[in-house]
């Protein structure tokens, strides 16, 4: 009975964090107008609120991870929730765009420990023939977030205004910190003896940092911003490089990096959560937009049209994470990314009189690929490793996530320059949105199927 009551604890905080985390990340998406006025700054910079989030979840989830990994996995959690909640209420009280922007930053950071910790604590809970079963209620929680946070932001925002945001997940955040700290489970090291890999962890962060800040500047301007830009992801993957030398010559790496040559399973299922993600992010942005902007939907009716992709991510990915306990989660992956491909192309045929139902099977069709995807997914990769590796395994599927989403927009943005320069999708004609549109679900079709052949490659 004891076991059974930490293990409902568990699986209630870590799908509390699962939420917020990434709610916040994309809830906020839509107040970027009112935060600019309100602080009077131009919206490429409040952009950052969001940009410099992602960064900091990026860059601190390996290290983060293996330093939960070889102290106390619990205590990282709750300090991360700490960091999260004090972020959320500092928010409420800013009084300024600087301050607003560094308190994200921290946040972020306060983000990457629990996403370096809420699965790797779920996994080691739970025997492994439950491991897929427990990770679906995680996964729904993730992905509900992230496709929720537009639509729930954007009403927040609306009737509320955009601090209410920081209150909602500040709330719910405090809930978590209070069940975790008095009801979960405390357990030492899983990995104990090993040492802290500082310069390897070090170049890891410059490495995901400039990489991710040069692909967000990619299109946010004229030829000298992508020349920029083009130098700080070339100077990320010279250390990036750096990187990866030191960690295949210490005996104790930050990462290792060895199990992605040994493990093609390993591998291939951290690439195609990246391809995942990369063609997957967008869809939200991207539609929304259309119902708006084409079918001249308001953004509250447009966010309930669009509730129907988190709505079968969240039924169906528990369903998911249970049969991918019984048959294999490398070949439900692929079934997964494959119908995401399937729902990426319909995409493609949007125009001006496209009708209703066409979007919403579309939308139906992805939410389900999601599903299938990527509680299997993240059983394959969770299955690859040992328990003193669930840290680092968890924080590097958090920063493919990361990077997938930063590169999602990079597209878009790249193809918006193409067709329209520097003006907002807000404000394109329906013709040219709409070619926007078809471009960039040609792009995310091909990156699905390529994602598809990665799955199947895997054993």
């Amino acid at each position: 009975m004891k076991k059974n009551t930490e293990q409902i604890i568990t699986i209630t905080v870590v799908v509390i964090t699962a939420f917020i985390t990434t709610f916040t990340g994309s809830a906020l998406n839509l107040s970027i107008p009112d935060i600019g006025q309100q602080f009077e700054v131009s919206a490429g910079l409040v952009g950052w609120i969001v940009t410099g989030y992602t960064l900091a979840v990026a860059a601190f989830s390996v290290p983060i991870g293996r330093l939960a990994d070889i102290t106390c996995r619990k205590t990282v959690l709750i300090t991360g929730l700490i960091v999260f909640v004090a972020c959320c209420i500092a928010a409420v009280f800013s009084v300024s765009m600087t301050m607003l922007l560094v308190i994200r930053v921290i946040q972020g950071v306060g983000a990457a420990m629990i996403f370096s910790t809420n699965t790797a604590i779920l996994v080691s809970s739970f025997p492994g023939s439950m491991r897929g079963k427990v990770l679906g209620y995680s996964i729904a929680s993730t992905y509900v977030g992230l496709s929720a946070g537009p639509v729930v932001g954007g009403f927040l925002n609306h009737n509320l205004g955009w601090k209410s945001i920081f209150v909602l997940t500040g709330l719910l955040g405090a809930v978590a910190l209070i069940i975790a700290a008095a009801k979960l489970p405390k357990k030492v090291s899983e990995d104990p003896g090993r040492s802290f890999d500082a310069k390897g962890n070090v170049l890891f962060v410059g490495f995901i940092v400039l990489i991710m800040y040069g692909l967000s500047e990619f299109g946010n301007g004229g030829g000298g911003v992508a020349v920029t830009a083009g130098v700080l992801v070339a100077a990320g993957l010279l250390l990036g490089i750096l990187f990866i030398k030191h960690e295949l010559r210490t005996d104790e790496p930050a990462v290792n990096l060895k199990l992605f040559r040994e493990n093609i399973g390993y591998a291939f299922s951290n690439l195609s959560a990246l391809l995942n993600y990369s063609a997957t992010f967008a869809i939200s942005y991207l539609i929304s937009i259309y119902l708006q902007v084409v079918m001249g939907y308001s953004s509250q009716t447009a966010g309930l049209i669009m509730i129907f992709q988190p709505a079968i991510m969240a039924v169906l990915s528990p369903a998911a994470g249970r049969l991918s306990d019984k048959f294999s989660p490398f070949k439900m992956s692929s079934a997964g990314m494959g119908l995401c491909a399937v729902g990426a192309a319909i995409f493609i045929f949007i125009s001006e009189d496209s009708s209703l139902f066409m979007i919403i099977t579309a939308l139906v069709i992805t939410g389900l690929g999601f599903a299938l995807f990527s509680s299997p997914n993240t059983n394959a990769v969770m299955s690859c490793v040992d328990k003193e590796e669930y840290g680092v395994a968890s924080s590097i599927l958090a920063t493919m996530r990361s990077i997938g989403h930063t590169l999602s927009m990079v597209i878009v943005t790249i193809i918006v320059t193409r067709f329209m320069g520097n003006a907002p999708l807000e404000v394109a004609d329906p013709e040219v949105l709409v070619n926007v549109i078809n471009v960039s679900f040609i792009v995310f079709t091909v990156i699905c199927a390529g994602g598809v052949f990665i799955s199947l490659k895997r054993k």
